[in-house]
């Protein structure tokens, strides 16, 4: 116990704060010269601030501004008048090329929503007869495959139909050419 106390005296003694840590001591400048006693400061020519000439130049601009936006002796509109008639054309303009690009783009939007959310046709047509008789030839019983005569002779009439009407569109562009 005796060696854990003198341990702890050792720790706490080095931990200890001295007098001039405990205070904070503070020295000005102007303590030191003259012994408190100040001199009177050096008169200080300060100048206009900027905002004073932005005053001025706020109305002598306005001035300017005006004189330039009225009508000439003659009447005519001076370089101001013209610039800002310009620039109202050139507003129409745009205004009328954001219309035509909104109506663009609602279109877009319209035909984007119709070929997405079109309700879809299970029809397929065939490409070749043979389509049906497509399918595994092992493990098939002799004569299970279905007859489908009938089938191929609907699409070979189907077939022959446009074609003739194919050659009766070519033949009425010949004679009107």
């Amino acid at each position: 116990m005796s060696a854990l106390r003198q341990n702890a005296a050792g720790v706490i003694r080095r931990c200890r704060l001295t007098a001039p840590t405990l205070r904070n001591v503070r020295t000005y400048a102007s303590e030191f010269h003259g012994h408190g006693h100040h001199a009177p400061a050096a008169p200080v020519d300060e100048p206009l601030g900027s905002a004073v000439y932005i005053a001025v130049g706020a109305v002598f601009a306005s001035v300017f501004v005006y004189t330039v936006s009225r009508p000439g002796e003659d009447g005519k509109p001076r370089l101001l008048n013209s610039l800002w008639n310009r620039m109202e054309a050139m507003r129409e303009q745009d205004q009328e090329r954001n219309a035509l690009r909104t109506a663009v783009f609602e279109q877009a939007a319209h035909d984007k929503h119709l070929l997405y959310y079109a309700p879809r046709s299970d029809h397929i047509e065939l490409k070749y007869p043979e389509q049906f008789g497509h399918g595994s030839p092992f493990n098939v019983p002799a004569g299970h495959y279905a007859n489908i005569d009938h089938v191929v002779a609907h699409y070979r009439e189907k077939h022959l139909k446009e074609e003739e009407r194919k050659a009766k569109k070519l033949a009425a562009e010949k004679q009107l050419s």
